[in-house]
């Protein structure tokens, strides 16, 4: 085949894509045999003339391909294949989230079993667990939204971006796609798989997983283990629905941990494995009307285009930054509550992405000297006590305290009227209850809370660290001067978003392993990946650095 890079006008057809290809290659449409796409990204740079970038990868009849042969071009479609090799143990995965699944799929693909340790359920009846919880508001701590199969990426707009593009990434977007991801991950410059694809993924990883000779327990918690030597030796776990202990031989643990996996943080903590402070961020969900996003970014609400997205950020004189993180365009704010008693917001859109409303999260960085504690599970504290404090203030009962962004910025400016109007005469007082009406009347036509169970307005600066709500006022204002109605005062502020990322770092060498030998910290919440693609690299290379010294 050769690859041809030409334009293409939304709401393009097959037919444009031949006419350009042959207009570019000055050849006949009837010289192309078959065609496929090897790159695709919208270019909207310019409003009055917005337009794909394509690189189409061309068959040609009649051996027309010899003239081009600078434009030859090779899909690379590996998959991970290695040849296989024996361990006396079969090593030990804790997590079957993106970088546990990828571990497993690598080390069964190495001939290894490997064994997988999972809290949650399967995906079936994790679904099920989960819109128990956002519709009735019962909650399974060891099956939602955090935890089980597939990790907390199943249920999100199972975004593929990363900014990295190498062999392992390519291994990575060849195997989803194998395993039912669509097709077009493998050539948008922004690849998603949606919340609706992702579960049939998962269960077609675990299944091949099982018949390479593989092993995953489901409702099984890693609760310790065993070291001789300073080095790895037993690992038991517990049947969380019988109570039966399990045990199992082994030289090497692989943790592949998510970033809420607080108690075994402190299990390794307290088993002297070295964890260090990380920063992370923390900040709430904006949503907006998806529309209103479309003709900010196009200039119109075209049907033709994709549901637009966006990526901003503000640096403060502060020396804060706020940034958007996870835009889920035509999606929807979920309840994301991995523990009882604490509120956490996340993200997520089906593949179409034709929501509604838009979403993101607004963070702001947070560091380590904001902890006020040198302990290395400070960070988690932090985020705690705040997903504690939401808690609260929406009801204690996982509703999520929400505001919007007019009365957030404005909440000082009316509260500081309150005061003077205190003891003022009554038409004052008249006139400061006729602007907030006004301000109700301004939100009738609102976007609607998405989010489930359900939302409670109210002042959410109470359950922020000051430094976040002091930073988001700041912010807001300016975002919006990038993105005309990004914090139009009508959106919606829903906290609290607190683990875009893990507060620590589990530390590891060269070899991948931590302070004690055999254990392999992977992925998100080891601390050396923030997503799911970078979570699926980083187990692979673990795995392949392991099969390297066998």
């Amino acid at each position: 085949m050769i690859k041809v890079d030409i334009f293409l006008p939304i709401g393009f057809t097959n037919e444009d894509i031949l006419k350009n290809c042959a207009k570019k290659l000055e050849i006949s449409q009837k010289d192309i045999k078959n065609f496929e796409f090897t790159k695709l990204s919208l270019d909207a740079r310019h409003k009055n003339n917005i337009k794909y970038q394509a690189s189409i990868a061309l068959a040609l009849y009649e051996k027309l391909e010899e003239k081009f042969e600078s434009l030859k071009f090779v899909f690379d479609k590996r998959l991970l294949i290695y040849p296989k090799k024996n361990l006396k143990y079969s090593p030990v995965i804790v997590g079957f989230g993106p970088s546990g699944m990828f571990a497993g799929l690598t080390l069964a693909r190495m001939g290894l079993n490997p064994i997988i340790l999972e809290q949650g359920e399967k995906v079936e009846k994790r679904k099920k667990d989960v819109e128990e919880f956002w519709k009735n508001k019962k909650l399974n701590p060891y099956s939602n939204v955090q935890f089980g199969e597939g990790g907390a990426g199943t249920f999100s707009d199972g975004k593929l971006n990363s900014n990295i593009n190498n062999d392992y990434c390519k291994k990575v977007l060849n195997e989803l796609y194998h395993f039912g991801a669509p097709k077009e991950i493998l050539y948008m410059s922004k690849p998603h798989i949606g919340s609706d694809n992702l579960p049939k993924v998962v269960t077609a990883l675990r299944e091949e997983i099982e018949n390479l000779g593989g092993k995953v327990y489901f409702s099984t918690k890693f609760i310790d283990f065993t070291v001789k030597n300073n080095k790895i030796y037993e690992i038991i776990a517990k049947n969380i629905k019988t109570d039966e202990i399990i045990k199992f031989r082994t030289d090497h643990l692989l943790l592949c941990l998510g970033h809420s996996a607080r108690d075994t943080f402190e299990l390794l903590y307290r088993k002297n494995v070295l964890i260090n402070q990380k920063p992370f961020a923390m900040g709430v969900r904006i949503e907006q009307s998806q529309k209103l996003i479309n003709i900010a970014q196009f200039g119109v609400d075209d049907k033709r285009l994709p549901a637009a997205d966006y990526k901003l950020v503000a640096h403060l004189p502060s020396g804060r930054s706020v940034f958007t993180f996870c835009m889920c365009p035509g999606g929807q704010v979920v309840a994301s509550s991995g523990g009882e008693g604490e509120i956490v917001t996340n993200g997520m859109s089906n593949f179409s992405r034709n929501g509604e409303n838009a979403n993101s999260a607004l963070l702001v960085n947070v560091n380590p000297e904001d902890y006020n504690s040198p302990h290395p599970l400070a960070g988690i504290y932090f985020q705690a006590k705040y997903e504690k404090l939401a808690f609260e203030l929406g009801g204690s009962d996982y509703s999520a305290p929400a505001q919007r962004v007019g009365e957030f910025l404005n909440e000082s400016v009316v509260n500081g009227e309150k005061e003077k109007v205190h003891n003022a005469p009554i038409n004052d007082y008249c006139n400061l209850i006729r602007k907030i009406n006004e301000v109700k009347e301004e939100v009738h036509n609102a976007p609607k809370p998405s989010y489930l169970p359900g939302v409670k307005f109210t002042q959410i600066e109470k359950c922020l660290p000051p430094f976040v709500t002091e930073s988001l006022r700041e912010a807001l204002p300016i975002l919006n001067s990038k993105l005309k109605g990004f914090a139009k005062d009508e959106n919606l502020l829903i906290a609290i978003e607190s683990r875009s990322s893990c507060p620590i770092t589990i530390t590891r060498d060269e070899d991948y392993q931590s302070s004690i030998k055999g254990i392999y910290p992977i992925g998100e919440g080891a601390g050396y990946a923030g997503g799911i693609m970078s979570s699926a690299q980083d187990a692979v290379k673990v795995c392949e650095s392991i099969y390297s010294k066998i």
